[in-house]
């Protein structure tokens, strides 16, 4: 089984690399920006992993679904999800889409992860917190791990029920923020130093330097790697005031 993947703030690459690990496989693992993405696209039994963003897929995953629709046809695709609360059918949003194309969807999982988002407050716990939400994941995901080997695959967010749930639970209310990409980052040039980090991160290379600050353009995914690495916190997206730098490394310590 081949793995393409987005991840921001890191908790979606640990959910990928945990699961093709317990499933003893030794195929292409790839973030979806990257070059090796097109070659784990050429597997017939794939894994495709993202966070969810409003009971939503990422506008960049939708993208690249789309992009390369004629790849899709019969091959087999299991998707996970995470989340830092509600995805409602978070998984389900990426299967209609992949079915579309001729996709067998083999199963879904929706994984509770410490939450990315530093300029919110919502959501946000303590280190001791998230290290037991990432242990729980590691279960779950070991859990299922084993029911695949046993050739049940989990079924999360791809039912009707979680259809509804998705829709009238926050896609209804947030769909303008997940239907293209986004020209809202925010970057304070008097704290930028012009380090390059965030565009080095950019999966989009939506960031540049010009002149020696950060200069973001429209093509914003909202996955807040940029935000969550400026070390000098420089930058935001959704709201005014960075509260913390949230990445899987700093919350599994």
């Amino acid at each position: 089984m081949n793995a393409i993947y987005l991840s921001g703030s890191g908790n979606t690459k640990h959910i990928v690399t945990l699961l093709l690990q317990e499933l003893g496989g030794s195929g292409i693992c790839a973030p979806i920006e990257s070059e090796d993405a097109m070659k784990a696209l050429e597997g017939d039994e794939l894994l495709l992993a993202y966070p969810t963003m409003f009971s939503n897929i990422p506008y960049l995953v939708r993208d690249f679904i789309n992009s390369h629709e004629t790849a899709w046809k019969g091959k087999k695709i299991f998707l996970i999800t995470t989340m830092g609360l509600f995805a409602g059918d978070g998984t389900g949003c990426a299967a209609r889409l992949l079915k579309k194309y001729g996709a067998e969807i083999t199963g879904g999982l929706q994984i509770v992860m410490p939450d990315s988002i530093g300029d919110c407050k919502a959501l946000k716990k303590s280190k001791e917190q998230n290290k037991a939400i990432i242990e729980k994941a590691d279960k779950r995901i070991i859990e299922a791990a084993k029911q695949m080997r046993a050739g049940k695959y989990p079924k999360e967010g791809l039912s009707f029920a979680a259809h509804m749930a998705g829709l009238f639970g926050q896609r209804l209310w947030f769909y303008n923020k997940t239907t293209g990409y986004k020209d809202n980052v925010k970057i304070d040039p008097s704290k930028c130093i012009g380090c390059g980090i965030c565009a080095k991160n950019c999966p989009t290379q939506n960031i540049k330097i010009v002149d020696g600050k950060a200069v973001a353009s429209s093509k914003c995914t909202m996955c807040y790697r940029c935000i969550n690495h400026c070390p000098k916190q420089a930058m935001t997206l959704l709201g005014k005031t960075l509260y913390e730098q949230p990445t899987f490394d700093k919350n599994s310590k």
